[in-house]
């Protein structure tokens, strides 16, 4: 049997605020790495927002992002080695192969998953599931420091 849960949150005033933030994350080792807690620390202003949406971009084309659980680290253990087995390295079909054996399956890895994921926010906060987390999914062995843009926009 199907349940309908609806939750309205109605403001009598409506006062649309935005902010971006640029975030520089340091380097990470390839594979799949939480990072909710450090986007809501340098995101301060968003309590500022009741009802709201924030989008985090990915300014690379070799590291992607994703929503997924962050409660369990065997998921993103097992996330890094599905991914490597359904885009493997050294494919003797790639062309794009000067910047090393791991550049083009990490290309493809970054288009499957993803530049930005897009999370509601509610009074002020990040409103992700019980087990959610924000991932950088980073696909390159070295693949350096990596930046976000930040956009939050709402009431």
């Amino acid at each position: 049997m199907l349940q309908t849960v609806v939750n309205y949150i109605i403001f009598e005033k409506n006062t649309m605020h935005t902010l971006q933030k640029e975030i520089r994350l340091p380097a990470h080792p390839r594979g799949f790495h939480l990072i909710t807690s450090l986007i809501a620390k340098e995101l301060t202003g968003l309590e500022q927002i009741r009802l709201g949406l924030l989008q985090v971009f990915i300014m690379h084309t070799s590291a992607s992002l994703t929503l997924n659980e962050d409660a369990d680290p065997t998921v993103r253990m097992d996330f890094e080695s599905h991914f490597n087995k359904m885009v493997p390295e050294n494919a003797p079909y790639y062309k794009h192969n000067y910047e090393g054996p791991d550049d083009m399956p990490a290309h493809i890895k970054a288009a499957l998953l993803g530049s930005s994921v897009l999370v509601p926010i509610t009074n002020g906060e990040m409103n992700l599931g019980t087990w959610q987390g924000v991932y950088l999914c980073e696909h390159r062995d070295n693949g350096g420091s990596r930046r976000l843009i930040c956009t939050a926009w709402g009431e």
